[in-house]
Protein backbone atom coordinates (compact mmCIF):
# COMPACT_ATOMS: atom_id res chain seq x y z
CA UNK A 1 0.00 0.00 0.00
CA UNK A 2 0.93 3.41 -0.90
CA UNK A 3 0.73 5.14 2.71
CA UNK A 4 3.85 3.05 4.13
CA UNK A 5 6.59 4.51 1.86
CA UNK A 6 7.93 5.84 5.08
CA UNK A 7 11.80 4.83 6.66
CA UNK A 8 11.96 1.46 8.16
CA UNK A 9 13.36 3.54 11.28
CA UNK A 10 10.69 6.36 11.34
CA UNK A 11 8.00 3.91 11.35
CA UNK A 12 9.42 1.67 14.16
CA UNK A 13 9.85 4.86 16.31
CA UNK A 14 6.28 6.04 16.23
CA UNK A 15 4.85 2.33 16.37
CA UNK A 16 6.99 2.26 19.57
CA UNK A 17 5.61 5.77 20.80
CA UNK A 18 1.72 4.77 19.71
CA UNK A 19 2.27 1.33 21.98
CA UNK A 20 3.62 3.22 25.21
CA UNK A 21 0.73 5.76 24.14
CA UNK A 22 -2.17 2.91 24.55
CA UNK A 23 0.22 1.46 27.64
CA UNK A 24 -0.29 4.61 29.59
CA UNK A 25 -3.88 5.06 28.39
CA UNK A 26 -4.10 8.52 27.10
CA UNK A 27 -7.16 9.72 26.79
CA UNK A 28 -9.27 10.86 24.00
CA UNK A 29 -12.49 12.19 22.72
CA UNK A 30 -14.14 13.51 19.45
CA UNK A 31 -15.09 16.85 21.44
CA UNK A 32 -13.19 19.23 23.97
CA UNK A 33 -9.37 19.51 24.98
CA UNK A 34 -9.09 16.35 23.89
CA UNK A 35 -10.87 16.18 20.73
CA UNK A 36 -9.98 15.41 17.31
CA UNK A 37 -7.45 18.84 16.92
CA UNK A 38 -5.79 17.37 20.11
CA UNK A 39 -4.71 13.37 18.25
CA UNK A 40 -2.10 14.22 17.07
CA UNK A 41 -0.06 15.53 20.42
CA UNK A 42 -0.07 11.65 21.49
CA UNK A 43 -0.52 10.00 18.12
CA UNK A 44 1.41 11.55 15.38
CA UNK A 45 -0.03 9.53 12.92
CA UNK A 46 -3.15 11.14 13.03
CA UNK A 47 -1.62 14.29 12.42
CA UNK A 48 0.20 12.44 8.78
CA UNK A 49 -0.73 11.64 5.36
CA UNK A 50 -3.15 9.09 3.77
CA UNK A 51 -5.46 9.09 6.13
CA UNK A 52 -9.21 8.24 6.82
CA UNK A 53 -11.84 9.14 5.79
CA UNK A 54 -11.98 10.62 2.85
CA UNK A 55 -14.88 12.45 0.40
CA UNK A 56 -15.52 10.36 -2.86
CA UNK A 57 -15.49 12.93 -4.79
CA UNK A 58 -16.89 12.46 -8.64
CA UNK A 59 -13.87 13.94 -10.32
CA UNK A 60 -11.26 11.86 -8.65
CA UNK A 61 -12.88 8.45 -9.36
CA UNK A 62 -10.93 5.69 -11.72
CA UNK A 63 -12.81 2.56 -12.57
CA UNK A 64 -10.83 -0.89 -11.83
CA UNK A 65 -12.09 -3.45 -14.06
CA UNK A 66 -10.27 -5.80 -12.41
CA UNK A 67 -12.53 -4.90 -8.84
CA UNK A 68 -14.42 -7.79 -8.34
CA UNK A 69 -17.44 -8.33 -6.25
CA UNK A 70 -17.20 -8.36 -2.43
CA UNK A 71 -17.24 -12.30 -1.56
CA UNK A 72 -17.56 -12.47 2.10
CA UNK A 73 -17.40 -16.04 4.01
CA UNK A 74 -18.91 -17.47 7.03
CA UNK A 75 -21.18 -14.29 7.90
CA UNK A 76 -24.42 -16.34 8.59
CA UNK A 77 -23.74 -17.46 12.09
CA UNK A 78 -25.99 -19.62 14.50
CA UNK A 79 -28.05 -18.19 16.86
CA UNK A 80 -26.62 -20.38 19.83
CA UNK A 81 -23.15 -18.83 19.32
CA UNK A 82 -22.83 -15.43 21.75
CA UNK A 83 -21.44 -12.44 20.92
CA UNK A 84 -20.09 -9.32 22.97
CA UNK A 85 -21.91 -6.21 22.26
CA UNK A 86 -19.74 -3.33 23.90
CA UNK A 87 -19.81 0.16 24.75
CA UNK A 88 -16.17 1.21 24.87
CA UNK A 89 -17.01 4.90 25.30
CA UNK A 90 -16.17 5.62 21.76
CA UNK A 91 -18.69 3.35 19.85
CA UNK A 92 -20.67 0.59 20.15
CA UNK A 93 -18.92 -2.79 19.39
CA UNK A 94 -20.02 -6.10 18.21
CA UNK A 95 -17.32 -8.71 18.35
CA UNK A 96 -16.90 -10.98 15.66
CA UNK A 97 -15.24 -15.10 15.28
CA UNK A 98 -12.08 -15.06 13.10
CA UNK A 99 -14.32 -17.73 10.85
CA UNK A 100 -16.00 -15.03 9.58
CA UNK A 101 -13.31 -13.53 6.38
CA UNK A 102 -13.30 -12.12 3.29
CA UNK A 103 -12.35 -14.19 0.04
CA UNK A 104 -12.01 -11.96 -2.74
CA UNK A 105 -8.60 -10.19 -1.31
CA UNK A 106 -5.11 -11.21 -2.26
CA UNK A 107 -4.71 -12.52 1.68
CA UNK A 108 -7.33 -13.98 3.42
CA UNK A 109 -8.68 -11.09 6.07
CA UNK A 110 -10.70 -12.26 9.15
CA UNK A 111 -13.23 -10.38 11.09
CA UNK A 112 -12.34 -9.18 14.75
CA UNK A 113 -15.21 -6.70 15.05
CA UNK A 114 -17.79 -4.05 14.09
CA UNK A 115 -18.88 -0.83 15.51
CA UNK A 116 -20.92 2.25 14.27
CA UNK A 117 -20.55 5.73 13.80
CA UNK A 118 -23.37 8.53 13.87
CA UNK A 119 -24.75 11.72 14.12
CA UNK A 120 -26.95 13.11 17.06
CA UNK A 121 -30.48 13.87 17.19
CA UNK A 122 -30.05 17.82 15.80
CA UNK A 123 -27.46 17.00 13.28
CA UNK A 124 -27.89 13.61 12.19
CA UNK A 125 -25.52 13.27 9.27
CA UNK A 126 -22.98 11.22 11.34
CA UNK A 127 -21.23 9.11 9.03
CA UNK A 128 -17.21 9.50 8.66
CA UNK A 129 -16.94 9.46 4.68
CA UNK A 130 -18.87 11.30 2.15
CA UNK A 131 -19.82 10.89 -1.71
CA UNK A 132 -19.39 14.20 -2.80
CA UNK A 133 -20.05 16.17 0.14
CA UNK A 134 -22.97 13.94 1.15
CA UNK A 135 -22.46 12.24 4.64
CA UNK A 136 -25.43 9.86 5.91
CA UNK A 137 -26.62 9.31 9.27
CA UNK A 138 -24.50 6.31 10.38
CA UNK A 139 -21.87 4.33 9.06
CA UNK A 140 -20.61 0.90 9.89
CA UNK A 141 -17.39 -0.80 9.94
CA UNK A 142 -16.76 -4.14 10.01
CA UNK A 143 -12.97 -4.31 10.42
CA UNK A 144 -10.62 -7.77 9.35
CA UNK A 145 -6.93 -8.33 9.80
CA UNK A 146 -4.61 -10.10 7.43
CA UNK A 147 -4.71 -13.68 9.02
CA UNK A 148 -2.75 -15.20 6.43
CA UNK A 149 0.50 -12.82 8.33
CA UNK A 150 -0.77 -11.74 11.27
CA UNK A 151 -2.38 -14.33 14.37
CA UNK A 152 -5.12 -10.80 15.54
CA UNK A 153 -6.22 -7.81 14.88
CA UNK A 154 -3.76 -6.14 17.71
CA UNK A 155 -0.67 -7.09 15.94
CA UNK A 156 -1.29 -6.23 12.27
CA UNK A 157 -3.16 -2.83 13.15
CA UNK A 158 0.19 -0.93 12.48
CA UNK A 159 1.35 -3.62 9.66
CA UNK A 160 0.87 -2.17 5.89
CA UNK A 161 -1.46 -4.67 4.75
CA UNK A 162 -2.54 -5.18 7.67
CA UNK A 163 -6.37 -4.61 8.03
CA UNK A 164 -9.35 -4.46 5.68
CA UNK A 165 -12.52 -2.99 6.80
CA UNK A 166 -15.91 -2.71 4.59
CA UNK A 167 -17.38 0.81 5.20
CA UNK A 168 -21.22 0.43 5.08
CA UNK A 169 -23.42 3.74 4.86
CA UNK A 170 -26.69 3.89 7.12
CA UNK A 171 -29.80 6.25 6.27
CA UNK A 172 -32.62 6.51 7.73
CA UNK A 173 -35.42 5.22 6.01
CA UNK A 174 -37.50 2.16 6.46
CA UNK A 175 -37.21 -0.03 9.60
CA UNK A 176 -34.63 -3.01 9.64
CA UNK A 177 -35.29 -6.01 11.49
CA UNK A 178 -31.86 -7.14 11.08
CA UNK A 179 -30.37 -4.03 13.35
CA UNK A 180 -32.57 -5.04 15.87
CA UNK A 181 -30.61 -7.81 16.73
CA UNK A 182 -28.09 -5.30 18.26
CA UNK A 183 -30.49 -2.20 18.39
CA UNK A 184 -32.49 -4.73 21.28
CA UNK A 185 -29.78 -4.88 23.89
CA UNK A 186 -28.78 -1.39 23.72
CA UNK A 187 -30.20 -0.34 26.81
CA UNK A 188 -27.54 -2.79 28.74
CA UNK A 189 -24.48 -1.33 27.35
CA UNK A 190 -25.69 2.30 28.66
CA UNK A 191 -22.66 3.09 30.13
CA UNK A 192 -18.86 2.91 28.84
CA UNK A 193 -17.13 -0.49 29.73
CA UNK A 194 -20.43 -2.04 29.89
CA UNK A 195 -21.26 -5.25 27.59
CA UNK A 196 -23.67 -8.26 27.30
CA UNK A 197 -24.16 -11.56 25.65
CA UNK A 198 -25.95 -11.30 22.40
CA UNK A 199 -26.98 -14.31 20.14
CA UNK A 200 -25.43 -14.44 17.56
CA UNK A 201 -27.17 -13.97 13.64
CA UNK A 202 -26.57 -13.41 9.73
CA UNK A 203 -24.24 -10.59 9.66
CA UNK A 204 -24.63 -9.98 6.05
CA UNK A 205 -28.14 -8.63 6.64
CA UNK A 206 -26.37 -5.88 8.14
CA UNK A 207 -24.39 -5.61 4.50
CA UNK A 208 -26.06 -3.87 1.23
CA UNK A 209 -27.89 -6.53 -1.39
CA UNK A 210 -24.78 -5.56 -3.73
CA UNK A 211 -21.39 -5.99 -2.68
CA UNK A 212 -20.00 -5.36 -6.51
CA UNK A 213 -20.46 -1.83 -6.75
CA UNK A 214 -17.94 0.36 -4.03
CA UNK A 215 -15.32 2.63 -3.69
CA UNK A 216 -11.79 1.33 -2.73
CA UNK A 217 -8.91 3.25 -1.22
CA UNK A 218 -5.82 2.64 0.98
CA UNK A 219 -6.42 4.96 4.01
CA UNK A 220 -6.26 4.40 7.78
CA UNK A 221 -7.97 3.96 10.99
CA UNK A 222 -10.46 6.80 11.74
CA UNK A 223 -9.57 6.26 15.62
CA UNK A 224 -6.28 7.09 17.54
CA UNK A 225 -3.96 6.08 16.94
CA UNK A 226 -4.84 6.68 13.28
CA UNK A 227 -2.15 4.17 11.94
CA UNK A 228 -2.34 3.95 7.94
CA UNK A 229 -2.98 0.17 7.20
CA UNK A 230 -6.34 -0.05 6.33
CA UNK A 231 -7.45 -1.34 2.99
CA UNK A 232 -10.78 0.91 2.62
CA UNK A 233 -14.11 -1.09 1.06
CA UNK A 234 -16.42 1.88 0.81
CA UNK A 235 -20.04 0.17 -0.59
CA UNK A 236 -21.68 2.85 -2.82
CA UNK A 237 -25.22 2.04 -1.78
CA UNK A 238 -26.31 2.60 1.89
CA UNK A 239 -28.82 0.43 3.92
CA UNK A 240 -31.27 1.80 5.68
CA UNK A 241 -32.93 1.93 9.08
CA UNK A 242 -36.19 3.62 10.82
CA UNK A 243 -35.82 7.03 12.59
CA UNK A 244 -36.84 5.41 15.51
CA UNK A 245 -34.00 3.14 15.26
CA UNK A 246 -31.45 5.88 14.82
CA UNK A 247 -32.67 7.74 17.68
CA UNK A 248 -32.28 4.54 19.56
CA UNK A 249 -28.65 4.70 18.89
CA UNK A 250 -27.80 8.18 18.76
CA UNK A 251 -29.82 9.38 22.56
CA UNK A 252 -29.78 5.89 24.67
CA UNK A 253 -25.31 5.52 25.36
CA UNK A 254 -23.17 7.82 27.10
CA UNK A 255 -19.50 8.03 26.74
CA UNK A 256 -18.32 7.86 30.24
CA UNK A 257 -18.75 5.00 32.77
CA UNK A 258 -21.66 4.80 35.54
CA UNK A 259 -19.40 5.72 38.43
CA UNK A 260 -18.86 9.07 36.73
CA UNK A 261 -20.82 11.76 38.31
CA UNK A 262 -21.27 13.92 35.04
CA UNK A 263 -22.75 11.58 31.98
CA UNK A 264 -21.70 12.91 28.55
CA UNK A 265 -23.94 11.86 25.76
CA UNK A 266 -22.08 8.98 22.93
CA UNK A 267 -23.34 10.98 19.63
CA UNK A 268 -21.38 12.80 17.01
CA UNK A 269 -18.74 10.04 17.13
CA UNK A 270 -16.97 10.76 13.39
CA UNK A 271 -14.28 12.00 12.36
CA UNK A 272 -13.97 15.00 10.15
CA UNK A 273 -13.00 14.44 6.22
CA UNK A 274 -9.53 14.29 6.20
CA UNK A 275 -7.26 15.32 3.18
CA UNK A 276 -7.00 13.28 -0.13
CA UNK A 277 -3.50 13.29 -0.38
CA UNK A 278 -3.13 13.12 -4.28
CA UNK A 279 -4.54 9.36 -3.79
CA UNK A 280 -6.42 7.29 -6.13
CA UNK A 281 -9.71 6.09 -5.49
CA UNK A 282 -10.38 3.18 -7.10
CA UNK A 283 -14.13 2.10 -8.08
CA UNK A 284 -15.92 -0.88 -9.28
CA UNK A 285 -18.70 0.81 -11.16
CA UNK A 286 -18.62 2.65 -14.27
CA UNK A 287 -21.03 5.55 -14.53
CA UNK A 288 -19.70 7.67 -11.36
CA UNK A 289 -16.38 7.31 -12.26
CA UNK A 290 -16.74 8.03 -15.83
CA UNK A 291 -19.68 10.77 -15.31
CA UNK A 292 -17.05 13.42 -15.06
CA UNK A 293 -15.30 12.49 -18.25
CA UNK A 294 -18.79 12.91 -19.95
CA UNK A 295 -19.18 15.99 -18.61
CA UNK A 296 -16.07 16.98 -20.13
CA UNK A 297 -16.12 15.98 -23.45
CA UNK A 298 -20.00 17.19 -23.36
CA UNK A 299 -18.54 20.86 -22.37
CA UNK A 300 -15.74 20.31 -25.07
CA UNK A 301 -18.47 19.34 -27.29
CA UNK A 302 -20.74 22.44 -26.22
CA UNK A 303 -17.77 24.92 -26.55
CA UNK A 304 -16.09 23.10 -30.15
CA UNK A 305 -19.98 23.60 -31.44
CA UNK A 306 -19.96 27.35 -30.18
CA UNK A 307 -16.43 27.96 -31.93
CA UNK A 308 -18.06 26.34 -35.02
CA UNK A 309 -20.93 28.54 -34.97
CA UNK A 310 -18.76 31.59 -34.22
CA UNK A 311 -16.52 30.66 -37.51
CA UNK A 312 -19.63 30.18 -39.93
CA UNK A 313 -21.22 33.15 -39.06
CA UNK A 314 -17.99 35.23 -39.35
CA UNK A 315 -17.11 34.06 -42.70
CA UNK A 316 -21.05 34.39 -43.64
CA UNK A 317 -20.96 38.01 -42.30
CA UNK A 318 -17.83 38.32 -44.63
CA UNK A 319 -19.66 37.36 -47.48
CA UNK A 320 -22.50 38.57 -47.32
CA UNK A 321 -20.23 42.44 -46.59
CA UNK A 322 -18.30 41.07 -49.50
CA UNK A 323 -21.68 40.95 -52.02
CA UNK A 324 -22.84 44.22 -50.89
CA UNK A 325 -19.61 45.80 -51.77
CA UNK A 326 -20.18 44.25 -55.28
CA UNK A 327 -23.44 45.50 -55.55
CA UNK A 328 -21.97 48.95 -54.79
CA UNK A 329 -18.80 48.73 -57.28
CA UNK A 330 -20.47 47.81 -60.58
CA UNK A 331 -22.74 50.30 -61.43
CA UNK A 332 -20.23 52.76 -60.69
CA UNK A 333 -18.07 50.79 -63.15
CA UNK A 334 -20.86 50.86 -65.44
CA UNK A 335 -21.38 54.34 -65.18
CA UNK A 336 -17.75 54.83 -66.22
CA UNK A 337 -17.41 52.87 -68.77
CA UNK A 338 -20.52 54.67 -70.54
CA UNK A 339 -18.67 58.05 -70.09
CA UNK A 340 -15.64 56.61 -72.00
CA UNK A 341 -17.60 55.35 -75.18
Amino acid sequence: MSCHYLPAILVSLLTTEFTLSAAQGVKWTYFGPDGESHWSKYYPFCGGVFQSPIDFQTELLQYDSTLKPIEVRDYNLSATEQLTLMNNGHSVQLSLPSRMHIASLPNRYSAAQLHFHWGSSSLPAGSEHAIDGKQFAVEMHVVHFNSDVYPNSSVAADKKDGLAVLGIFIEVGQFNPAFEHLLRYIDAVKYKDQNVQVPAFNIQELLPKRLDEYYRYDGSLTTPPCYPSVLWTVFRNPVSISQEQFLALATALYATSMTEPTPIALNGNYRKLQDGDDRRILVSFRDGAVLSIVIAVVLGLVLIGTLVCFVVRKKRAEKDQQKNKDVIYKPAADKEEVSKV
